[in-house]
């Protein structure tokens, strides 16, 4: 039985990868995946692949991209997540900003630097024709730090994954006052490199395993059932959830790769833009 160490965070894109290790089929092909949950998200991962605390990471694509561009020695083997992550930016509920024009300057809760809470705050500055430079962040760890940081006003806004925040605008902690989806899919499964040079058949097996339970993932009897209990979501928003995403199969094509390494590049948050080969690799 061979043991490979998996990342990924704790919410419900990464349901199929828990059924299929509860159900088996990992162990069924000699695999013994160990899945880590990371709530601090992508910053935390890329710090994992590192220092090989982890061999695999499913994580958000422009966190990664920029991470292996710096150095880190790991390649994308495939997309996970092929439509967008719809970020929601939030305010404390009782807090004076009503419209996303009201935050500009304004201060931002981030999970970690490098975190898609940070890359995609300068991507919807962007979009909204702010100063980019203005941008001001504060580390919270995690979405519980920055339910703290709001409440306490010493941050202005979070963006945090607009449906797995919904319990807290619901709970009336937070309140969102717009969307920012990615211009890219959302997520992407990492290995080291090291890990994809002594075990590529396992690796491979690995995707053949995660590939057949999500393309079958939509049609689990009461799938909307249980992703609202596991999560604590309301079924109806879960059934819009599962409207909107959109699994993969297959690997990042460098044409989506040049799309978001020119974005990233064009935002600052690339200093250089790295080959297809450095950071890609199709197994």
């Amino acid at each position: 039985m061979k043991t490979i160490k998996i990342a990924g965070v704790p919410e419900h894109f990464n349901l199929p990868w828990h059924l299929a290790i509860e159900n088996g089929d990992f162990k069924a092909v000699g695999i013994d995946l160990q899945w880590i949950e990371v709530p601090e998200g992508t910053g935390k991962m890329c710090q994992m692949l590192r220092d090989g605390e982890t061999d695999i990471a499913v994580i958000l694509t422009e966190g990664i991209v920029k991470d292996i561009v710096g150095g880190n020695p790991s390649k994308i083997v495939q997309v996970y997540v092929e439509s967008p992550l719809i970020w929601g930016i939030h305010v404390a509920a009782n807090s004076n900003y009503k419209t996303l024009s009201d935050l500009e300057n304004t201060k931002v809760a981030i999970s970690r630097y490098g975190s898609g809470s940070q890359l995609m705050a300068y991507v919807n500055a962007n979009k909204e024709g702010w100063n980019t430079e203005n941008l001001q962040f504060e580390v919270v760890n995690t979405i519980d730090g920055a339910v703290t940081a709001l409440t306490k006003g010493t941050t202005d806004y979070f963006m945090w994954e607009r449906f797995m925040t919904k319990p807290l605008v619901d709970k009336g902690i937070f309140r969102r006052v717009a969307d920012c989806p990615t211009p890219w899919p959302c997520f992407v499964i990492a290995v080291r490199e090291e890990v994809l040079h002594k075990h590529p058949n396992t690796i491979a097996q690995i995707l053949e395993v995660i590939n057949i339970t999500t393309q079958n993932f939509k049609e689990i009897p009461n799938i909307d059932s249980t992703l609202a209990t596991k999560f604590h979501q309301k079924k109806e928003d879960i059934q819009e959830w599962l409207q909107l995403t959109e699994w993969s199969q297959k690997p990042l094509s460098e044409e989506v790769l040049n799309k978001i390494q020119n974005q990233l590049f064009d935002l600052k948050i690339l200093d250089k833009k790295g080959t297809f080969v450095d950071i890609v690799k199709a197994l």
